[in-house]
């Protein structure tokens, strides 16, 4: 009998109710990211949240490598599953937690290093400076835990408990504002009592993916795994786009810091602060929907439904369609409250983030088909479009956007540069399902 929830017949709501968790814990993970730089601007200052923006690039690149293992991983397991390879499974997904560990405590060991040199190429100025080093030094310490947390916040759905894997984002999410408040507020801790928020935020989701995959049960298990180079590689191959999408994130967040930096000094660069942690919450959504969904398009590829392919395209394009509406008239009609959220008394950052949002807005018409489209090949195991669909959407076109635009109108060019570089991948995106979807179905 074949108890994997994988196997069964999807519709539009069973589709949706599967997704749901994924999507719930992308959402909360942002929302609570949110709280924490928002801990920091009210009770510390706008330069506190500069700061965490400036070192920003290091979280992203962490991320990155360990959802690249995710994502590309859960495709290689997924497939393993729906072609009935039980064992082999669990060895390849054992293989892929312990690779993701070894990857986060080499991070945390070469940025305890090189932490001034680090900040420094970073571009922080002499005044946040010290508000760097304080966040980054303490977040180091916790670098194994995010990169464990990230791959199992994609696994667990790939062991059908995607359920699970929400429950302890939101108990990591809700210990993570508890402690912020605590460690910023009542012990003073500043920036580095953000960084300990988040850092246990990541601590508790990692331990208790460890203690749940140790039983020994389920679809997915630790078990004794078979060292085998080449599901690392096609791990890392068929992640890349995920890889390419976070490197260019740190990339971009880069150029965001030293081109407002150049124009407006700090407070612009509290301003793109408040609209990239804005971005990174609206756009979870499409993020959480995607690894929801890649098990199941992972797991038909694999059993050859293609049917069943179909089907769950259909719905993913008309949810994507819908949603990408949504979140672009939160954003144009929410910014301005959004930033004096962040803000507060900070008059001018609350300006120059309002008139961001009346741009930047535009962009949520676009992304999230460019966001599903890329991962869609990921879970088809085409890595290579899926990376160069990253690529060209974020180093290509956000990059040279934001190294271009500003050239001629200032700060207004570098709040055109997300709508633009989305909305030109909007049409690469389409052309590429229409041609290389084919192929599949």
């Amino acid at each position: 009998m074949d108890d994997n929830i994988l196997s069964q017949k999807w519709g539009a709501g069973s589709l949706l109710r599967f997704a749901l968790p994924s999507m719930a814990m992308m959402v909360f993970m942002g929302l609570y990211t949110l709280v924490d730089t928002i801990f920091a601007a009210r009770f510390v200052n706008t330069d506190a949240l500069s700061a965490i923006n400036i070192v920003c690039p290091v979280t992203n690149v962490t991320v990155g490598l360990g959802t690249m293992l995710a994502a590309g991983g859960n495709a290689v397991v997924s497939r393993r599953m729906g072609e009935g390879k039980s064992q082999e499974s669990k060895e390849d997904f054992t293989l892929l937690i312990l690779t993701g560990l070894a990857i986060g405590f080499f991070i945390l060991i070469t940025g305890m290093i090189w932490a001034d040199q680090l900040i420094g190429a970073l571009g922080a100025s002499r005044r946040l400076f010290p508000y760097c080093r304080g966040y980054l030094l303490t977040l180091l310490w916790f670098m194994p835990a995010n990169v464990l947390q990230t791959l199992f916040s994609n696994l667990f759905a790939a062991a059908g408990k995607p359920g699970l894997g929400f429950a302890l984002s939101i108990l990591g999410g809700a210990a993570n504002i508890i402690l912020d408040y605590v460690f910023i507020v009542l012990c003073g801790l500043g920036v580095a009592g953000a960084a300990l928020g988040t850092g246990f935020g990541c601590l508790i989701p990692a331990a208790a993916g460890l203690a749940y995959f140790a039983r020994g049960k389920g679809a997915l298990c630790f078990t004794r795994p078979r060292f085998k180079w080449a599901v690392i590689r096609q791990s890392c191959l068929n992640g890349s786009s995920e890889m390419v999408s976070q490197l260019a994130a740190a990339v971009t967040t880069f150029l965001f810091n030293k081109a407002m930096m150049e124009l407006l000094g700090e407070n612009g660069v509290a301003a793109i602060t408040i609209l990239i942690y804005t971005q990174f919450l609206l756009s979870a959504l499409y993020v959480g929907y995607s690894i929801g969904v890649a098990p199941v398009i992972g797991f038909s590829f694999g059993s050859g439904d293609h049917v069943q392919q179909k089907t769950v395209f259909r719905i993913s394009i008309g949810f994507i369609a819908a949603s990408s509406v949504s979140m672009f008239l939160l954003s144009l009609f929410g910014g301005p409250y959004i930033a004096r959220l962040f803000a507060g008394g900070a008059l001018e950052v609350c300006q120059i983030a309002a008139e961001g949002f009346a741009v930047f807005s535009f962009s949520f018409l676009f992304c999230g088909l460019n966001i599903f489209t890329s991962a869609l090949f990921t879970a088809l195991s085409n890595g290579k479009v899926s990376a160069a669909l990253s690529f060209l959407r974020t180093f290509g076109l956000l990059a040279g956007g934001i190294l271009l635009l500003p050239r001629f109108w200032g700060a207004a060019g570098v709040w055109m540069a997300v709508p633009l570089a989305e909305g030109v991948m909007f049409f690469i995106s389409i052309a590429c399902l229409v041609y290389f979807c084919r192929r599949y179905t």
